[in-house]
């Protein structure tokens, strides 16, 4: 049971919480919404807008700018920021901009317009009641605190806490106490009837075997209560005193910890510190704690699992800086390379990522016992993120040699093309065209500029012009009332075009709801293998006026009809020109 949708049914099935399992929300409901949602109004209750034109703008929430160049279309009910790329629809911007989930970003807009969610199978999915899971959690803590305070074995716990260095103040801070050596300790105190049995079971506290015995899944271990950014005990890590496997123990997934979100640490981080400008990013609860007894309070540890996207998204907003620290051995680098790899795409205006390498055989905790706090609180040991992916790439070629350059350039392209259009991805580029001896202006594109890409002296396939159905799928999608010209959209499914049944299907279900607009058009593909096609389309506006584009796109759909049956490109073409004239 490692995930939240594998606990619900665990649960459903096990305890009857039927509700628990909420059907499927309708696309018809989502395409609703959308059609009764106002962008304007979502997106002014987060920040204000101002009127310019037909559209609204103001400062992008998703990067640093002083001129706003985000862009808001009440006619199309989308969103475009020209300056970073950011661009979606109302249900994309409460995903985005405030961190909800798809479906919490469906509830919310509902919510705005007075709607009730439904699903499929009929039922209304309910608020469910989580509060006895916290209040367990909440008593487990105190349990375990009490334990390290008056339990026989206290002394071993203490002892070994002494010897990491720790006090009784960190300790406190902290939450840290003790699961006693005992199959049935925490059990026997919480679970005095079968309903708290249960809820020791929900939240991940004790485990049933196949043979129905249950058991307290902290057994003789320190412990080491993980929080939600709302100060809530929503999890546990449990750590060996003396030898024995796992050396850490950490709560499965429950309806309330989903380990990819959480991270141990930052509650006291932001309890700690009223001006976070950095955080430091380290593996294990014990390199928190001690970093946090030298003084060292902005650290925090993702649990048990390379740092995840939504970690990260957490951590921007906490601090404009993520420094990860890692060992100096290969496996260290190697953890190094993939967090730089998550952190590509969110490295916005105003955000900086850099790593710290501490040396082979040391961790943040060992090291900061025996040199001090100074290695993790200044600026000088910190390899910024730019310089540790050219240098990792450096090592992969030969940049004496054409070839190896070329190579290098080859390796960095896909990786730099990950981060938002902006000043870093510029200087970046710049920096790329130097090692290999190239002139920055062949890599504007690279760099988010419309320069030709002019690669070495080696012959590279250019990128061709975009096809007919892409320019089509395009204006249509920016401009969904166009479905209107076209009249035979049957023949252009049968094309072999790339895409080509996608276009037809598009144009289909604008005929069906001749009213969507075009942030209801892609979210209601927004479950499909044709999102990312769609998104793709979204990523760079169109340049000509409303009347140039509806041209090209009765152009592209033309050169399309042309393919199709001898004569059905004649009348349909006749058909669409009069189309047009009826809308001039």
């Amino acid at each position: 049971m490692h995930d939240l949708a594998h606990w619900r049914q665990y649960l459903a099935k096990r305890f009857s919480l039927r509700s628990i399992v909420p059907g499927r929300i309708p696309q018809n409901f989502i395409d609703d919404l959308l059609n009764r949602v106002d962008i304007v109004d979502i997106i002014d209750s987060d920040l204000p807008l101002k009127k310019t034109g037909r559209d609204y703008q103001a400062l992008c929430p998703f990067h640093s700018e002083k001129t706003p160049s985000f862009t808001v279309s009440q006619e199309k009910q989308f969103y475009h920021c020209f300056g970073c790329g950011a661009h979606g629809s109302a249900l994309g911007f409460l995903m985005n901009h405030r961190g909800l989930s798809f479906v919490e970003a469906i509830e919310e807009a509902a919510r705005t317009v007075g709607l009730e969610v439904p699903h499929e199978d009929g039922v209304h999915a309910p608020k469910i009641d989580y509060s006895p899971l916290y209040e367990m959690l909440e008593r487990a803590q105190n349990f375990f605190v009490e334990q390290l305070k008056t339990h026989n074995d206290r002394n071993r716990a203490i002892d070994y806490l002494k010897s990491r260095g720790l006090s009784g103040g960190i300790a406190k801070r902290f939450g840290i106490g003790y699961a006693p050596d005992s199959w049935d300790g925490l059990m026997s105190a919480l679970g005095t009837d079968e309903q708290a049995i249960q809820h020791l079971m929900q939240a991940g506290l004790i485990i049933e075997n196949d043979q129905q015995r249950r058991y307290d899944r902290f057994r003789d271990r320190i412990t080491f209560p993980i929080h939600d950014r709302r100060g809530r005990v929503v999890a546990f890590g449990g750590r060996v005193i003396e030898k024995g496997e796992p050396k850490y123990l950490n709560s499965p997934e429950t309806p309330v910890f989903q380990k990819r979100r959480e991270l141990y640490g930052l509650y006291q981080v932001k309890g700690s510190n009223e001006d976070i400008s950095r955080i430091l990013v380290v593996e294990g609860y014990m390199d928190v704690v001690a970093l946090a007894q030298f003084g060292v309070t902005n650290a925090v540890a993702s649990l048990g699992t390379a740092t995840t996207t939504a970690q990260l998204e957490t951590l921007f907003k906490v601090a404009p800086e993520v420094i990860f620290c890692y060992d100096g051995d290969g496996a260290g680098r190697r953890a190094a390379w993939r967090a730089l790899d998550t952190a590509l795409p969110l490295i916005q205006e105003g955000r900086q990522a850099g790593f710290i390498f501490i040396p082979e055989g040391d961790d943040p905790d060992s090291f900061v016992r025996e040199h001090g706090p100074d290695v993790f609180t200044s600026r000088e040991p910190i390899k910024p993120l730019s310089e540790f992916l050219i240098d990792e790439l450096a090592k992969k070629t030969n940049l004496s040699s054409i070839d190896g350059r070329a190579r290098f350039l080859d390796l960095a392209e896909p990786m730099v093309k990950k981060i938002p259009r902006g000043s870093f991805r510029q200087l970046l580029a710049q920096r790329i065209a130097e090692i290999v001896d190239l002139d920055p202006h062949a890599l504007a594109p690279l760099a988010g500029g419309n320069r030709p890409h002019t690669r070495l002296a080696r012959p590279t396939k250019r990128r061709g012009h975009p096809s007919m159905v892409e320019q089509a799928l395009k204006r249509l999608l920016y401009n969904p009332k166009l479905a209107n010209l076209v009249v035979d959209y049957k023949a252009i499914s049968g094309l072999t075009d790339d895409h080509a049944a996608l276009l037809a299907e598009v144009l289909e279900l604008i005929s069906r709801h001749p009213n969507l607009t075009t942030g209801a058009l892609v979210e209601h593909y927004r479950n499909s293998s044709h999102y990312a096609i769609l998104e793709q389309q979204l990523e760079t506006p169109l340049e000509l006026d409303d009347e140039a584009n509806a041209i090209e796109f009765t152009q592209a759909i033309e050169s399309l009809l042309r393919k199709t049956k001898p004569g059905a490109f004649e009348r349909a073409k006749a058909e669409m020109r009069r189309r047009a004239d009826e809308v001039d």
